[in-house]
């Protein structure tokens, strides 16, 4: 598999699949085409039960879009750049293997609209912050932020989020819903993978798995 700013490890039944584009790992249409390889190959892989998406940058786990890249295009471009990161996206949701987000860095606008629609969210205690501060630029979250969000975290806190731009220590976000465990800094690393393994056969059927997954997806 050819990827640009993607690198796929696995082992244990777990893949890892690290985020690596300098500076931010701001993404663009080769790093979503990189995304959907990923998805693609986890969901054929029978040796594969959960696939991590992690950042190799120190202190970033992804800040978005690439702004200067939506800056300088079109504005047909624009719209099927959103339109194919949304699809990226919806496929990793329905995908019936889980992906989990290990954020151990800032993660914020299409960077945090990734790490949801993942299944589950699991973060670091380090002095970064998570959001969608996409208001302040003048413009709204534009893949799956408006709906995934509210689906998280309730209608209220999510207008509250968006509306103000408002960005959320580890903590806060645990408390709000956004985040499902927050770890020791200093243990991240060890406790994401004994918690990503314990979602592996045969501590658990993949198979039930992936049909809860499914279910509670499409509803």
């Amino acid at each position: 598999m050819d990827l640009r700013y993607i690198s796929l490890e696995k082992k244990d039944r777990v893949a890892i699949a690290w985020l690596n584009k300098p500076k931010a790992n701001t993404y663009d249409a080769d790093l979503m085409k990189d995304l959907s390889a990923v998805v693609d190959d986890v969901r054929f892989d029978d040796n594969v039960d959960v696939c991590v998406l992690a950042s190799k940058l120190d202190g970033i786990w992804s800040a978005g879009a690439d702004i200067n890249l939506l800056a300088t295009s079109t504005p047909d471009y624009k719209a099927m750049f959103c339109l194919d990161c949304q699809e990226t996206l919806n496929k990793l949701e329905s995908t019936p293997k889980l992906f989990v987000a290990a954020i151990d860095g800032h993660c914020v606008g299409g960077g945090l609209e990734i790490a949801m629609s993942t299944d589950l969210r699991v973060a670091s205690d380090g002095a970064w912050r998570i959001g969608l501060p996409e208001v302040t630029l003048g413009v709204l979250p534009g893949t799956g932020g408006t709906q995934r969000l509210p689906r998280l975290i309730g209608k209220s806190r999510a207008i509250d989020l968006m509306a103000t731009g408002r960005m959320l220590t580890p903590k806060e976000a645990l408390e709000w819903g956004l985040l499902n465990r927050v770890f020791p800094r200093e243990k991240f690393w060890d406790e994401t993978m004994t918690f990503a393994k314990g979602l592996t056969y045969p501590q658990h059927s993949a198979r039930a798995v992936g049909l809860i997954k499914r279910s509670v997806t499409e509803g």
